[in-house]
């Protein structure tokens, strides 16, 4: 099966990214959410992307007007949606996103594959509540879509062969690199090994082992990674890490994921990184 057009759902910062990546690869795309504003936010978010792209010298005039072309937004979700692939991008809430996969069963074509961008929900469990689990898959687009080359095909137990290929051809088209995560387990393959860093970070920090900055400059310069646990975790948002945190001490029941005290306590606080100017850092 070739992927020709894609409905997404969810204009969030990551259903943008995944909108405008397909587009650009010359795939039509709709885009929905059911908040004007969060719509209008998300064309905003793709054309400022796209004037970067140009001005970088990355694409020409043309290749951005035909990109934005290929970008439908609406707020109405449709009696029937007619794409290829359903590429879901809602918040990271089991029962939402089982909810929403029972609604697009409903109207979607007995083809349509459908696929959730969670990052480290049950692929299975939320496959269960559609008429085709066997055509739903996870694929998990790192942040920020655009400019991040990995994506995670995560297969849930029920998963066909066929399916998997397709979304992973679809992926190549445009222009990601596919990762396999073979079994449906909390995490996946990126997440079940960064967040226990982050989080270990978060011990380190507590225990009065050393400073913020002296943590992530250590991990940039011991490990070579291009930005430290902490101010990664500002970025992802602390509160999305607490919640992952609480996933694998939940589904695996090892005391090795348990969520560090502090971490809960900047989440209370409501410090929950770069999108509330206050995380680890001040922003």
């Amino acid at each position: 099966m070739s992927i020709e057009s894609l409905f997404v759902f969810g204009a969030g910062q990551m259903g943008a990214g995944i909108a405008q990546v397909a587009a650009a690869s010359d795939i039509s795309v709709t885009l929905y959410d059911k908040f004007d504003l969060q719509l209008d936010k998300a064309k905003k978010s793709i054309e400022f992307s796209l004037a970067k792209h140009l001005e970088k010298g990355q694409i020409d005039k043309a290749k951005l007007d035909k990109t934005l072309s290929l970008v439908t937004f609406t707020a109405s979700l449709p009696s029937a949606i007619k794409a290829d692939l359903v590429i879901e991008a809602a918040v990271e809430d089991m029962e939402i996103k089982k909810e929403i996969f029972k609604t697009l069963s409903e109207l979607v074509t007995p083809a349509t594959i459908l696929a959730t961008n969670t990052s480290s929900l049950s692929i299975t469990k939320i496959a269960s509540v559609t008429k085709n689990p066997e055509q739903v898959i996870g694929m998990h687009f790192m942040n920020p879509v655009p400019l991040m080359a990995l994506v995670e095909i995560i297969r849930g137990i029920q998963t066909s062969d066929s399916t998997f290929q397709a979304v992973a051809d679809c992926t190549k088209k445009l222009g990601k690199t596919v990762v396999e995560a073979k079994k449906d387990f909390p995490g996946f393959i990126v997440n079940r090994i960064l967040v226990p860093m982050i989080n270990e970070a978060f011990f380190v920090l507590m225990e009065g082992i050393a400073s913020p900055e002296d943590i992530d400059e250590a991990m940039k310069l011991g490990t070579n990674q291009p930005m430290g646990p902490l101010k990664l975790a500002d970025l992802v948002g602390l509160d999305t890490c607490l919640f992952i945190c609480e996933i694998f001490h939940k589904e695996l029941g090892e005391d090795k994921y348990r969520p560090c005290p502090l971490l809960r306590k900047y989440v209370e606080a409501g410090w929950l990184g770069r999108k509330t100017k206050k995380g680890v850092y001040t922003y």
